[in-house]
């Protein structure tokens, strides 16, 4: 086995929410009591090293996180290439699936008249849609959003969407409420 500062530092590289310290224990094989004082030990050398980051018991458990100061580098880090707009076929694919979701990628393309493979790729990369199970009949994969579309558009819930009627021509309106 590592020293138990060094398991520490591997184990808390690859979590994504805190662990707590009987986790951390059970995992070294070692008293509660020294996973807690050594993970202080962690927290205090890397805030008196200034690091880029740092060791906070938060949520019941322990997990590294950005310094404060440095946050403003990581976040340009993060969006730089993020800020590219949706292009107007990604907006048309976008809110086909948000109005119609579930929707298969042959509904989708139907609806929009053009092939939407590549831009619904897109969008599951960028993590705005997501597969949503199978359509029992045709079997084909169906596609919803997710919750990182609606943060991006600051809404709660797809209740919040606007609706769609005010700015549909009359025909299609007429249409849409005899076909449902």
């Amino acid at each position: 086995m590592p020293p138990i500062k060094a398991a520490l530092e591997a184990i808390l590289l690859v979590v994504d929410e805190p662990v707590a310290e009987i986790t951390l224990a059970q995992l070294l094989e070692h008293p509660t009591a020294e996973v807690h004082a050594a993970l202080r030990e962690l927290a205090a050398e890397y805030r008196d090293q200034g690091r880029g980051f740092e060791l906070r018991e938060i949520a019941g458990g322990w997990r590294y996180y950005t310094a404060e100061h440095c946050a403003p580098v990581v976040e340009r880090f993060v969006t730089d290439g993020q800020q590219t707009r949706l292009t107007q076929a990604a907006l048309e694919t976008l809110s086909v699936i948000a109005y119609r979701q579930p929707v298969s990628r042959a509904r989708v393309s139907a609806i929009r008249g053009v092939n939407s493979d590549g831009v619904m790729r897109t969008l599951t990369l960028r993590g705005l849609i997501q597969e949503a199970g199978q359509d029992p009949e045709s079997q084909a994969t169906l596609y919803r959003t997710t919750g990182y579309f609606l943060e991006r558009l600051g809404l709660n819930s797809l209740d919040e969407l606007p609706e769609l009627a005010p700015y549909l021509p009359d025909e299609i309106s007429d249409i849409e409420e005899i076909h449902g």
